[in-house]
């Protein structure tokens, strides 16, 4: 899984950031995102073949995304921000949808939903609004695990799939991600109060300067 991280990075690329939101790699997050109520409506319908789908293509786009990135050179300032939103926004109403429909347990969206409501509103508290922190690598190997997990277990709905491995599997697929969910929020959150005290050691100097 380590080595699909960064994958599509060029040697000696410069690390230069497009102002236009208007790139490929964008164009695929939205795609994400119009990917999720056709996800919703599959599965609120039952039919569980097509939701696993378009959950794998959901799953998919965030590895491509950051691929094409990086491969073509359209890392943006938007796609920086809209990427982890979509991934975030995927992932909860994702989670909410098999969990009200019966198809994961609640502890599946109490573990990925409470960390996010405390980090937006550590966010709030510390920087009065988003300010948007770095991808790690431990979130994206969480990403991962948990949407490669949730097909996983939509898949033992569909009929011919009801082998109890995938069944087993999906579970400790999804335990893992919850763990790394966990992790990965820890380092958000650490990451969040050392940027707020550099921001404010930078603006005490910046005051004693001009005093």
């Amino acid at each position: 899984m380590i080595r699909f991280i960064g994958a599509g990075t060029r040697p000696g690329a410069q690390n230069r950031v497009l102002a236009t939101a208007w790139t490929l790699p964008n164009i695929v997050t939205i795609v994400r995102f119009l990917g999720v109520p056709l996800f919703v409506w599959f599965v609120v319908r039952q039919e569980y073949g097509p939701a696993v789908g378009t959950l794998v293509i959901l799953g998919s786009t965030d590895w491509i995304d950051g691929y094409l990135a990086r491969r073509f050179d359209q890392v943006s300032t938007v796609g920086k921000w809209l990427d982890p939103v979509a991934d975030r926004t995927a992932l909860i109403v994702v989670a909410v949808t098999f969990v009200v429909n019966g198809i994961a347990p609640a502890w599946l969206v109490w573990l990925i939903v409470v960390p996010d409501v405390i980090l937006i509103l550590n966010m709030l508290i510390l920087f009065r609004g988003p300010n948007h922190l770095p991808v790690s690598n431990i979130g994206k190997i969480r990403t991962a695990l948990l949407l490669v997990g949730l097909p996983l277990l939509l898949l033992h709905r569909v009929p011919g799939y009801e082998q109890s491995w995938i069944f087993l599997s999906a579970h400790a697929l999804l335990i893992l991600g919850c763990v790394g969910h966990l992790l990965a929020f820890y380092g958000y959150f650490t990451a969040a109060h050392r940027q707020y005290r550099r921001q404010k050691r930078r603006q005490g100097r910046i005051d004693g300067t001009a005093g």
